[in-house]
């Protein structure tokens, strides 16, 4: 920047070319968030530096209809499961240029559509979404209220009536494969912990438990009844957060016929478990049956260790910037894409 009485002139991307040697690509691929090799990027950082040179990301908005920036809205980043699927999504958006403006709206309702209609109002280029609360027609409502389809992919959720792109995990197969390691290591008296239903995450893992148990010819309240003749529910329907873990491992213990073995289907939950089978004595793994989801390292570090079903959830990240840089590019893509990743299983199931 230079000064001439009151008068100011602002640098230019071509002042920047002309002081570093290097090209205006070059140079707007590394002020976008690009790679660039090292010693093109101390040019320009000096260049910048020495110029006072400022990117006017709104005259390029309304130059190239484009702010180069994406809304990234998660219900929280609290836990390793969205924290792990934002650094890869960040990471793949950066390396295009994009800039991430990450929200969380901490499972609230109200939040949750404000973060979405804050973004929307401030002409993110699209919106990478956890959805929990909103409607199929509340994200119509707000994609379109710029007067053009705005690009959207969901991660780790569908909602049905909602035509877009979603990065998810094949949670159907990887609850009925975690049931199975169970029912072939000798139980027949087995529970779950599952979020709320009106998640289609943890919709689509409760089904995956019940086809186990029925595929194997399994009752759901084989095992279960009461003295009294009554059934004892085997599935404890949680909040997808710590406390839920810890409370329904309570209820399942404090049963008159508490079940062998349990299927645990989040990481917080699957935190809150561990903690209350600490406090009661409970060796998981061998006093019960025990499979978690996502505290891969748990897994490792208790004894006997714990059988753990792993999220792809760098691989989550990834794909869903993937697909959303392909929209906002204008790409033809088959339209709805739900992507269906697979997940692992850490078996450290013993037999009864």
């Amino acid at each position: 920047m230079q000064a001439v009485g009151q008068v100011t002139t602002l640098s230019t991307i071509k002042d920047v070319s002309k002081f570093s040697g290097l090209s205006l690509a070059t140079i707007s691929k590394y002020l976008n968030g690009g790679n660039v090799r090292d010693e093109n990027r101390q040019r320009i950082d000096e260049a910048v530096e020495a110029l006072g040179y400022r990117v006017n990301r709104n005259a390029r908005s309304l130059k190239t209809n484009r702010t180069m920036t994406v809304g990234v809205v998660m219900p929280t980043l609290s836990v390793p499961f969205f924290g792990s699927v934002l650094s890869s999504l960040d990471q793949t958006l950066r390396e295009a240029g994009y800039t991430s403006f990450v929200c969380s709206y901490d499972f609230d309702r109200d939040l949750e559509l404000e973060k979405l209609r804050v973004l929307c109002n401030n002409n993110v280029d699209g919106i990478v979404l956890a959805a929990q609360h909103v409607s199929a027609k509340e994200l119509n409502e707000i994609r379109n209220s710029r007067g053009s389809e705005m690009p959207m992919v969901l991660v780790d959720r569908t909602i049905s009536g909602f035509v877009c792109d979603s990065i998810v995990i094949d949670n159907l197969n990887a609850t009925y494969g975690a049931v199975e390691q169970l029912i072939n290591a000798g139980h027949r008296h087995i529970g779950i912990i599952v979020g709320p239903l009106d998640i289609s995450t943890a919709n689509e893992r409760m089904v995956g438990y019940r086809r186990a148990l029925e595929d194997y010819g399994i009752n759901i309240e084989a095992g279960a009844r009461r003295k009294d003749g009554t059934h004892e529910d085997l599935v404890q329907i949680g909040r997808y957060d710590f406390e839920s873990g810890y409370r329904q491992f309570n209820n399942f213990m404090d049963m008159e016929n508490p079940p062998t073995a349990l299927c645990v289907t989040n990481y917080d939950m699957t935190m809150g478990a561990v903690t209350a089978a600490h406090e009661r004595n409970v060796i998981l793994g061998k006093d019960i049956g025990f499979v978690g989801f996502d505290a891969v390292d748990l897994c490792r570090i208790v004894s006997p260790p714990l059988s753990i079903v792993e999220q792809p959830t760098q691989l989550m990240g990834q794909k869903a910037g993937e697909v959303l840089l392909k929209r906002m590019a204008g790409e033809t893509l088959p339209h709805p894409q739900v992507i269906r990743l697979k997940s692992y299983l850490h078996n450290r199931i013993y037999k009864e």
